[in-house]
């Protein structure tokens, strides 16, 4: 793999230049291209693949003069081949911003090089593999005040609470500011299912169903999860059609 070609936008210059610094230390990092404003950033972009050398990862301030961060990161969403981007802020009020735009990884100011080195791995990683079937989605949690991504893949069922969803996975659990709803139109293609109205089950690591005096129960990582009567019947059929597609590549 070549290096990444990235593009690191800022309008304060000496967070520009220490970002910039810090990405070319890199040994994973090629060329490092700068903006101070998201109206550069355009053009710096539109010119890239004009040239025929399109950026990689854009690793994006969010409060800048003009074209703000987040409104930039919406516009990279439209283009053919859009780059992945990583926010890079001193503040934590975006994060549910970043996780609509599906970005890889929010960084807070001053960006310790061990994060950095974390978000580019993510850039990389999923660089990687993205002939290889869709990517693990994320979603940004916070843990002892630093913000990181959690895959979907890492989570076992979400609970609602409120307008909040606390996710479950081997490890602990986060709250995050985001309605079970929306986790489920966004989950469903990576093997989530609604079982509750307060709960939505990663169907891949449920371990047991029981069906006792008409109420059905789902065990998922050793919690008991309740499953509604109008999911019982699909989530069973589900799981039946798990066991015989398991069986029959068992048996070739």
């Amino acid at each position: 793999m070549t290096g990444l070609r990235v593009l690191a936008v800022d309008d304060e210059q000496p967070a520009l230049e220490d970002l910039s610094y810090l990405l070319r230390a890199d040994p994973r990092i090629g060329d490092v291209l700068t903006a101070r404003d998201g109206a550069a950033a355009l053009k710096l972009l539109d010119r890239a693949i004009a040239d025929g050398r399109p950026v990689d990862a854009v690793f994006l301030d969010i409060r800048m003069r003009g074209l703000d961060g987040v409104v930039l990161g919406r516009l990279l969403t439209q283009f053919t081949s859009p780059p992945k981007v990583v926010f890079v802020t001193a503040y934590e009020d975006h994060a549910v911003d970043a996780f609509e735009l599906k970005a890889e990884d929010y960084l807070l100011k001053p960006v310790r090089p061990e994060r950095l080195t974390e978000a580019i791995r993510r850039v990389c990683g999923n660089r990687d593999v993205s002939e290889a079937g869709p990517r693990a989605d994320t979603i940004p949690v916070e843990l002892g005040g630093v913000t990181r991504f959690v895959a979907s893949t890492e989570v076992r069922y979400v609970e609602a609470q409120g307008d909040y969803a606390r996710l479950h996975t081997a490890t602990g659990s986060h709250l995050v500011r985001i309605p079970l709803a929306a986790l489920e139109e966004r989950w469903a293609s990576a093997g989530f299912l609604r079982v509750h109205r307060s709960h939505l089950v990663a169907v891949k690591h449920i371990e047991e169903l029981h069906i006792d005096s008409g109420k059905c129960v789902v065990r998922v990582g050793g919690a008991e999860i309740p499953v509604s009567r109008r999911h019982t019947r699909e989530l069973r059929d589900l799981l039946v059609r798990r066991a015989r597609k398991v069986k029959r590549e068992d048996a070739e």
